[in-house]
């Protein structure tokens, strides 16, 4: 899909100026998706798969939590039911959202920021809810989003546009008014597709997909601080 140029798009936003902002989360406002990465590997060897495929955490970024979980069953002949491993891995990283993981830069500050200008926000995320609320809940800033919308809600996930359709209209706003900030190409993709504005920042999880995601985005920041400037 073609972009618009720098200089129309900041035209754009000045006749109608963000009244919105759904936030992913992992990898967006929490430094997360590394956790992931081993997460896969070790449950997957805890089931006996010694030599888990190299690509497996990339096959898994654009799954639902239960499609993740079929996919591990299937693939790997796992004698388990999907409640079974979903309720496996949200035990093996329940400690780390409660008391490791970190923000991403400038979370605080995009936050206030909004806060300021009176623009609501919520976060869609893939992650499970309690994950989602034990992190947020921890580092003091649960209260600062309306709401968190999961796969649980929208069992498509981020491959289709629901989730940022549903979260803007409870947000109170169009598409063309709502901004989507992501870190992963396939949700920037969806939401631009769907008329949303869309910002990418960067995560170290999606480094080789940069100039692809840069593409895509209206906008593309090193980090949350950049996206401060379209407020």
């Amino acid at each position: 899909m073609q972009r618009t140029s720098k200089a129309l798009r900041d035209t754009m936003r000045a006749e109608r100026p963000i009244k919105a902002v759904i936030f992913d989360l992992d990898g967006t406002l929490i430094d997360s998706m590394g956790i992931w990465y081993k997460i896969d590997r070790e449950f997957l060897r805890e089931n006996g798969v010694t030599e888990p495929p190299e690509d497996i955490s990339e096959r898994m970024k654009p799954l639902t939590v239960e499609e993740a979980a079929e996919l591990f069953i299937k693939e790997f002949r796992l004698p388990l039911t999907n409640e079974q491993v979903t309720a496996r891995i949200e035990e093996m990283v329940w400690e780390k959202y409660a008391q490791r993981i970190a923000l991403k830069p400038y979370v605080g500050e995009i936050l206030e920021l909004l806060k300021e200008r009176k623009i609501p926000c919520c976060i869609a995320t893939a992650t499970y809810r309690s994950l989602a609320e034990a992190v947020l809940e921890r580092h003091g800033i649960r209260e600062r989003f309306e709401f968190i919308l999961t796969d649980t809600e929208y069992p498509m996930g981020k491959r289709r546009p629901d989730i940022f359709l549903g979260a803007a209209s409870r947000l109170g706003a169009a598409p063309e008014e709502t901004l989507v900030i992501e870190d992963a190409l396939h949700c920037i993709e969806t939401a631009s597709a769907a008329g949303f504005v869309t910002a990418a920042v960067f995560d170290e999880a999606s480094a080789a997909e940069k100039d692809t995601i840069r593409a895509a985005a209206d906008y593309y920041f090193a980090d949350l601080r950049g996206a401060m400037s379209l407020f």
